[in-house]
């Protein structure tokens, strides 16, 4: 087995992956896992992707756009959204947001 299998979570690196987005990634084979922390007011600009998205609220309120449709997002709502559909969106509270790509996002492996 090439991976380790038990990892701490405090050893992965936070990155800002745009003003106010503050992730912890991991890359497995097939997918990408983000962990994001989003200051209130932050914006995910609208843009699309080859990539399959799941997101998720765990703590927060977050205002999410997809193909024009927008919804408030919170703990007991998720969002599916398929490859190449245009989405975008902005934290109302402090949020804390997991999100699964597949497949995996190569351009977060630059980050």
């Amino acid at each position: 087995m090439d991976n380790q299998v038990f990892n701490q979570f405090a050893d992965i690196e936070t990155k800002e992956i745009a003003p106010g987005f503050f992730s912890k990634i991991i890359h497995t084979e097939n997918n990408t896992i983000n962990f994001i922390e989003v200051k209130a007011g932050c914006v995910s600009a609208l843009h699309q992707h080859i990539n399959h998205q799941c997101a998720f609220v765990i703590e927060g309120k977050f205002e999410l756009t997809v193909d024009g449709v927008l919804k408030i997002l919170d703990t007991g709502t998720y969002a599916v959204i398929p490859p190449n559909v245009i989405h975008g969106g902005r934290a109302i509270t402090d949020c804390k947001l997991i999100d699964i790509f597949d497949p995996v996002r190569e351009d977060f492996k630059l980050l």
